[in-house]
């Protein structure tokens, strides 16, 4: 009974801290001018207007929610390339990103940024049904064919 409790225990330590460690607050800053088209540590090239980061640890390719809580502005972007290099900041944006924070005036600001995870609840696939379709069949027949879908997926 008492290795049950202590596992319980240990699990739910582990649950909270990672929801703790999943989201970091500190202060961004944004690429300058003279970066747009160089080359970034991902070997991709840099564009002021995608919606992409530097961050010190996060992998190549992870998409990062970056929220500024003055505003209530969000963006999601993708880590591309290593830095900030100052002991200040924990994150570089594009200049996109930070026109859509809406911190382009002030230069470095404080924001919170974790992990974007795909929410199946909030997002439903586009779909399109179709009663009819019509085909035309040749040039020379002129005709529309009318096929009838229930006939056709049975």
């Amino acid at each position: 009974m008492k290795k049950f409790f202590f596992f319980v225990i240990v699990l739910f330590i582990n649950i909270l801290s990672f929801f703790v460690i999943a989201q970091q607050k500190g202060r961004a800053s944004y690429y300058a001018d003279k970066f747009h088209g160089k080359k970034t540590s991902s070997g991709k090239i840099y564009h002021r207007d995608s919606l992409t980061c530097a961050h010190k640890t996060y992998p190549f390719g992870t998409l990062l929610e970056v929220k500024n809580p003055e505003n209530g502005k969000s963006v999601i972007v993708e880590v591309t390339d290593r830095g900030p290099f100052s002991k200040n900041r924990i994150i570089d944006l594009s200049y996109a990103a930070a026109q859509q924070l809406g911190i382009l005036n002030q230069g470095v600001v404080h924001v919170e940024l974790q992990e974007w995870k795909w929410n199946f609840l909030k997002f439903h696939p586009i779909t399109f049904e179709f009663k009819n379709i019509f085909v035309n069949v040749s040039q020379q027949a002129n005709k529309e064919l009318e096929i009838d879908k229930e006939k056709v997926l049975k």
